[in-house]
């Protein structure tokens, strides 16, 4: 019985760490475990590069900021989330941009990629031109999408 476990522990051992996914990619993706793991490209360190990627949360955080090896998200992805985002919160995002602050009016900021020293600056021109952005309260998110580049394209 010992010795089939001693036989099965060396089996695992020399597949994990003998690089047979020598296929020349890694299928853990972008992140610090990634990173941690790079060049190796055994059974086993692919194991423990996408268990600390997933563990520590830390592809998104890369592929948001563009580090730990990720790419930024396309432009097209962006828009995505800038739509789903102004569709899903126009009543907070109204508010926020009303006041002319707020955590509905700093994710916009960052789904725009407004760098931080220039969101205050954004902030007010959104909250001076707030009825141009919302006209009316049957406004529809394409509609404030519309103004608010309207809006951001005027000097």
């Amino acid at each position: 019985m010992r010795s089939g476990f001693a036989l099965a522990i060396a089996v695992c051992g020399t597949l994990a760490f003998g690089g047979l996914a020598e296929a020349g990619r890694s299928n853990t993706g972008c992140g610090l475990g990634t990173i941690a793991w790079e060049g190796k490209d055994g059974l086993l360190s692919q194991v423990c590069a996408a268990t600390t990627n997933g563990t520590f949360g830390n592809q998104t955080f890369g592929i948001t900021s563009g580090t730990l090896e990720c790419e930024r998200a396309s432009a097209l992805v962006a828009s995505k989330q800038l739509n789903d985002f102004v569709g899903d919160n126009m009543d907070n995002l109204a508010m926020d941009i009303s006041k002319g602050n707020g955590e509905y009016l700093s994710t916009l900021a960052v789904l725009l990629d407004v760098p931080v020293e220039e969101r205050p600056a954004l902030y007010s021109k959104l909250k001076a031109n707030f009825t141009a952005i919302y006209p009316t309260e049957n406004v529809t998110h394409i509609d404030v999408l519309n103004n608010l580049e309207t809006v951001l394209s005027a000097s």
